[in-house]
Order: structure tokens, then sequence, then C-alpha cells
């Protein structure tokens, strides 16, 4: 196996393993992550380190089955036990980190607990990985659950290239000084030689800490330490446009967005998207059009809302109390606004396949993405996307990442429910002249700019950062960028 590797390290894998009726069995994970790194993972020697899901009643040598299957496939399992995935994945970075970065500081517990274990997983992940590499590999590390591990690999690998990705927002100084554990926190990342980010914002906010937690000096998106230099950057995620716009145009997809349209008897499809998380603003927007509907009696049969809300961290009590309380105001709406017609909002609790997904993203008049705070928002994209009739309007968020990018929405403040309403409204009454413009400039900042862009930027960043002590050969680094270069030419080959 050449010398030359990216190691990819994050939570989850991009399969997941379960027990049924004795048997393990795998499925794809799906998941923005998987999809951005899908083709570096199978095209090139990359490794993938990971949580494999619960695989907690499966005896050794079933375990040892599964590693080695996966193991074939270049998926690295990390396996975890159930009060490890409790304190370390439920505990804390869940009801501590996820709540904190998301602006949501009343969520945070009184007496936060599980640290210890999120150490001792950061610390497991960085032992599994550190026994894998290689010199000259890039390592690259994800997202909020493992903020540790750069700062851990650090210390096993000095001379390493490892860099680390935040798919969530990070805070301003002022929310995330509140975090006990900061300055283990900011250390954690500065492992990294280069840390990335969705947003300019991010990225600020991230400095801003630095600065007034730890009294660092950031110049130029660089933090000079005492031995080595750590880059900060902005890496917009998006989607992989062309299996959207691939899925848009099959003849069955169509066919089930057709049937949907009809279905709906006319009405003007409105569409939400979102995880049951309450970071995503659905009761707001479900008040805003409530409003709506008792400001315009008349819009009552001429709308259908079709909300669809995946499940999400369903064990959780706070999460149970959540979905009671969109359900609730679901059922209040309908209550109040149904006609012997029409029953104006079409709730769904489930998970739908990416055809489904994309089905409902062609039928839907307006697409409405109103988290009160995200990192990025992938699902704006997707329906953009997804639009290759170049019609539809979307509804975002000026809180969620994605916002920076598609300016051309209907952009709103999803803490402001009458602002909402009123977007809907415009949405809804927009010319198609207008709606057409609109959708071309959004199209063409998603096909310009598509997932593999986001993998392919960096890695190249990450690639070319000079070693601390070089170890490996100049040739073998640029084996690794002759490697990202072809990799991406592939990606624009005709199939």
């Amino acid at each position: 196996m050449p010398a030359s590797r990216l190691l990819i390290v994050s939570n989850r894998l991009p399969v997941t393993a379960a027990v049924d009726d004795g048997r393990i069995q795998l499925a794809d994970a799906g998941g923005g992550l998987a999809t951005g790194l899908g083709g570096w993972h199978c095209h090139t020697e990359a490794l993938w380190f990971g949580w494999p899901g619960d695989v907690s009643k499966a005896d050794a040598a079933e375990r040892d089955g599964l590693q080695r299957q996966l193991r074939d496939q270049r998926v690295e399992p990390i396996f975890l036990s159930a009060d490890e995935v409790d304190r370390y994945y439920d505990g804390f970075s869940n009801r501590v980190l996820w709540p904190l970065f998301h602006y949501q500081i009343d969520r945070v517990p009184v007496d936060p607990t599980g640290w210890e274990a999120y150490r001792r997983v950061n610390e497991k992940f960085a032992d599994v990985v550190a026994q894998s590499y290689q010199d000259g590999d890039a390592i690259w590390v994800h997202d909020y659950q493992l903020m540790l591990v750069p700062w851990l690999l650090r210390k096993r690998l000095p001379d390493a290239r490892i860099g680390f990705f935040l798919h969530i927002p990070f805070p301003s100084s002022e929310v995330f000084r509140i975090l006990p554990w900061r300055r283990e926190i900011l250390r954690g990342l500065l492992g990294a030689d280069l840390v990335g980010f969705h947003t300019r914002a991010y990225l600020r906010h991230f400095a801003t800490s630095l600065t007034r937690i730890d009294g660092m000096d950031v110049r130029n998106d660089r933090v000079h330490l005492e031995d080595r230099t750590v880059r900060l950057g902005v890496f917009p995620m998006s989607v992989d446009t062309a299996a959207f716009e691939a899925l848009a145009r099959d003849p069955e997809v169509a066919a089930d967005a057709a049937a949907i349209r009809e279905d709906a008897g006319g009405r003007r499809i409105l569409l939400g998207v979102d995880r049951l998380d309450y970071t995503k603003g659905i009761p707001r927007r479900l008040l805003a059009l409530e409003r709506l509907f008792a400001k315009e009696p008349a819009l009552r049969d001429q709308l259908r809302y079709i909300q669809i809300a995946v499940p999400s961290r369903g064990t959780v009590d706070s999460y149970q109390l959540f979905r009671r309380e969109v359900e609730e105001a679901v059922g209040r709406i309908n209550g109040a606004s149904a006609t012997l017609r029409s029953t104006p909002i079409h709730y769904m609790h489930q998970s739908v396949s990416r055809r489904q997904l994309v089905a409902l993203y062609c039928a839907a008049d307006v697409m409405i993405v109103t988290p009160l705070r995200d990192g990025m928002n992938l699902v704006a994209k997707e329906f953009v996307a997804s639009r290759v009739d170049g019609d539809g309007v979307l509804v975002l968020s000026e809180f969620a990442g994605a916002a920076d990018e598609l300016s051309d929405a209907v952009v709103v403040n999803p803490y402001d429910v009458e602002a909402v309403r009123r977007a809907i409204k415009h949405a809804l009454t927009m010319d198609e002249r207008m709606r057409r413009e609109r959708m071309k400039s959004l199209r063409r900042r998603v096909q310009e700019h598509d997932v593999h862009d986001w993998a392919a930027a960096f890695v190249e960043q990450l690639t070319a950062v000079e070693p601390i002590t070089v170890t490996a050969p100049a040739s073998r680094v640029g084996a690794i960028r002759r490697s990202v270069s072809e990799f991406w030419k592939s990606l624009r080959r005709p199939a």
C-alpha cells in the first residue's frame, strides 16, 4: 500500500453495522460527509476510521469478523461500549457541545457531565489512527465529537499533517467561554495544521476565542505557536450536485413529483425537510404558517405544507419533549385551519429515501429552510441542485451557513415570526421571471462549487502544509498533490 494516503476520522463510518437476528448487517450510512468523501475513499488508498454503530449484542468472534470485513473495504472500526456512547456521544457531545455551539444556552445542563468519557473516547480514536499511520499520510479529522483528537494525534505523531473540519457553527467567544473545558477544546483543535470552517464568521469567532481566552495572536488566518503555524480556512461544504440533477431527470422520480402535485389538487406546495431537532426552527415556522392562515383564510384551501421531520436522538428526553411540542402545534393548526376540502399541514415523522426527497424537491413551489442556527444546511443546496426545471423559491434563514452563498434566496430572520410569514407570502406571489432569475443564480453556485470541490480544496491545502520535521521524501509530498489533482480531474471526465 502506498505511503501517501488520506486518513479520514469521523464519529460515524460511511457504513453502519447492526445486529439483526444474531447476524451483523451492514448498510450505507448516507449523509453529507459520506457523500463528500466517498469518492476519495473509493478511488484512492484512503482509510476511514469511526464508530460502526451499536454491535454490543455481537460476541467477540462476530466482532472480529466484522472488523475483517470492514478492513477489506479500508474501513477501521472503533468499537465503543454502550456506556461510552451514552456519556461521550449522548451525554457530552449532544447535551453540552451541540446546544452551546448552536446558541441554545438554556439547554446546556446545569451540571454538565460526560467530559471524562469524551476525553477517553477521543484518546481511543487517536490511538487507533496513530497505529495505522504511515510516513507521509495526511489525516483529516471531522466535527465536534472529536475536537481533542488533533492535539492527541500531535503528541503521538509530531511530524504528521493533520487537518480538522467543524461541520457545525463555532459560536461567538462570549458564548464559547461558557464552556468549562474551553481551553482544552481550543488546545485540541490547535493540534491540527489546518482548521476549517463553513463560513468566515465561524473562523472569526474561533480566532476571537483564541485571543480572548488564551491571549493568542491570530494574523492573516494563522496562529503562530512555538514550533509551528496553524492555518485557519473557510471551506463551505456543498452537495453532490450532479447526483441530485441526475435523479431529478430520472423519469420515475419525475413521475413521483407529478403524482405529489396531482395529489395536492392544484394547491401550491410548501415544503420543509429537517431533522427533528430544536435548532431547526420548526415551531416558529409553524407559528408563521398559523398566522398566515389566520390573516388570509382563503389560503387554507390553496396551500399544502409538507413537513418531513426526520427522527433524531429519540432516546434523549429533551428531544422527546420537542417532538411532542411540534406534533401538538401541527394538531392545533390543522384543527383551526382545516376546511372540508383541505388539511393544510401534512406532517411526516419518518425518514424518506433520496429518490422520494428529490421528488418532493421537484414538486414544491416553495422550500422553507429556517433553522435558528445551522453550520451550513445542505437541504437548501439539495433543493437548488434538484430544480433542473429552473423554477421554485427558497426561503432561507440568515443564520444558516448556506445564506452566505445563496443570497438569491428569500433570506429571513427565523426568530421574527411575522417576517417569516411575510417571506412565505412573498415567495408565493413572486412572478415567474423573478423566480427563474433567482433560481438560475442559485443553481450556478451549487454547480460551480459542489461537494467534490469542498473536499478537494481542503485536501489540497492540507497536503501543501510543510511538515515540521521532514521525514518523507519530497517526491512523496508531490505524489499526494498529484493524487489530489488527478482525482479532481477524474470527477469532471464524462462517464
